[in-house]
């Protein structure tokens, strides 16, 4: 029985390599220089440490960017609330979101089922498996899927006859 898994993956290395390019910029820019401004990433979680609320909005700018040239989506992106940090600069914590939780999983279930067609889902993890006799359908379930505006990036992987 034809099926494909619906997840929600960033490449790690990717995020690095646009973090690195990030520290480079802002290292290079006139409007950084004598700034102390970081950007640091440790597991899932990206903190920003600048001076001023004016530079940390630049930086979440900039982040966005060059996430974007490394054809990460920032739509994973979730910005924390900016916070006062030691020596008078700013601190955000900013949350990549991966994987499907299981409010997200729960609701795409629930559209996918609303829409009639005639597939299974099963909840795997942090990920969909959709699974249906005809391919046309999962190619509907697709498009329902991406039709529906969920903020978080999703990927279809292993598409499987």
């Amino acid at each position: 029985m034809p099926s494909f898994d619906v997840v929600s993956k960033l490449d790690m290395q990717e995020v690095d390599n646009a973090l690195a390019n990030l520290m480079r910029e802002i290292g290079q820019r006139f409007d950084f220089k004598n700034s102390r401004t970081q950007v640091e990433r440790e597991g899932s979680i990206v903190t920003i440490l600048a001076d001023d609320d004016m530079k940390l909005k630049q930086v979440q700018e900039l982040l966005k960017a060059h996430l974007t040239r490394r054809k990460v989506d920032a739509a994973a992106l979730d910005f924390g609330k900016p916070e006062a940090a030691s020596g008078n600069m700013v601190r955000q914590v900013v949350t990549l979101r991966e994987g499907i939780d299981r409010d997200l999983a729960r609701r795409l279930t629930k559209e996918i089922k609303a829409s009639k067609l005639k597939v299974q889902v099963a909840v795997q993890g942090d990920e969909l498996r959709v699974s249906g006799k005809k391919i046309d359908d999962l190619q509907a379930v697709i498009s329902h899927i991406k039709g529906l505006g969920i903020e978080q990036p999703l990927q279809y992987v292993n598409f499987r006859d």
